[in-house]
């Protein structure tokens, strides 16, 4: 009688077991999609490669530090690396700070219109040195780098995952041609399940997207009204553009053709003294809340810009994230 018992003690044992293990596991799915975590943004570093090197180190080692603590997932470069293209020094000051974070966060490069080679006054978008330091064989080996456009590094992806949810940082070339924007959008509609953050130099300006047609660059490409237009509006998944290159900040919500906001975002200290004085900007995204946080930080000055302009909270329904 004994042994025929065992058996079913030892179901009941085991059926015990896995009704305690039940709500655990729906409670980590719970905490997963609620998770806090930060994105940074980092603009236009042209004027730290060039004059302030050390600022420039300053505000990746901040970005290493925070990690852990803010739960940071990435970062975002925002173009214009560096002040003249053909100064190599320029460049090896901005590797030295982006090295910092080599192996600790994901990242991302885009150039901007500083970081290609001119003649005269007109751009070349020859990116040779910004390939030489920041070339696809840099990344790609990383588990996050997604992939890149032609045999250059000008136009990539990566990704990462927060709150249980996936994540594309799409970077855009300065004022985009035709050709990279349907690569864009084949990367997009690739990855359906992904919420895409586009990165570009140029797109919006203090009071409005940028306006075509384009001036002063002699470049044949998309203005910021051309790229909504042409590009971003007709892909459901875009969650956000974030861009650089006019001194300044704003922030405006559209809805694309599926009727889903679009968050839009300028960010660019370059004006400010010293270069920009070291500010970049966080973005914290709370499920909880329904938010995105976003906050401006100089880890020069190691201090905050309380300036609603500049630190705010953006509304986001995570439910409705892919």
């Amino acid at each position: 009688m004994r042994n025929a018992l065992f058996p079913r003690r030892i179901f009941l044992l085991l059926a015990l077991f896995a009704t305690l293990l039940r709500p655990l596991t729906v409670s980590a799915a719970e905490a997963d999609s609620n998770e806090v975590f930060t994105v940074v943004l980092l603009p236009d570093t042209q004027f730290y490669s060039e004059k302030y090197p050390d600022t420039y180190v300053q505000q990746t080692l901040w970005i290493r530090s925070q990690v852990k603590e803010d739960n940071l997932k990435f970062s975002i470069g925002l173009g214009d690396i560096v002040q003249n293209a053909d100064q190599e020094q320029q460049w090896k000051n901005a590797n030295q700070a982006a090295s910092t974070l080599d192996g600790v966060l994901p990242y991302s490069m885009v150039p901007g219109n500083h970081d290609q080679l001119a003649k005269g006054k007109v751009l070349t978008r020859d990116t040779s040195l910004y390939n030489k330091y920041f070339p696809v064989s840099r990344y790609e080996g990383q588990k996050w780098y997604g992939g890149h456009m032609g045999d250059k590094n000008d136009n990539n992806y990566c990704f990462f995952e927060g709150a249980g949810k996936k994540f594309l940082v799409l970077s855009l070339e300065f004022h985009p041609t035709d050709e990279t924007l349907a690569w864009a959008a084949e990367v997009c509609q690739k990855h359906p399940q992904h919420n895409v953050i586009v990165a570009t130099h140029s797109y919006l300006g203090l009071k409005a997207r940028v306006e075509s047609p384009l001036k002063g660059y002699g470049l044949v490409g998309n203005s910021g009204d051309e790229m909504w237009d042409k590009f971003v509006r007709k892909q459901p998944n875009i969650l956000m553009v974030a861009c650089g290159h006019i001194g300044g900040v704003n922030m405006q919500v559209s809805k694309n053709d599926a009727g889903a906001p679009v968050i839009e975002l300028l960010t660019d200290y370059q004006h400010l003294k010293n270069g920009g004085d070291g500010w970049l900007r966080t973005m914290k995204f709370v499920p909880k809340e329904n938010k995105i946080y976003v906050t401006a930080y100089s880890p020069l000055l190691k201090e905050f810009n309380r300036d609603p302009k500049h630190t705010h909270a953006i509304d986001l329904d995570f439910a409705k994230l892919r």
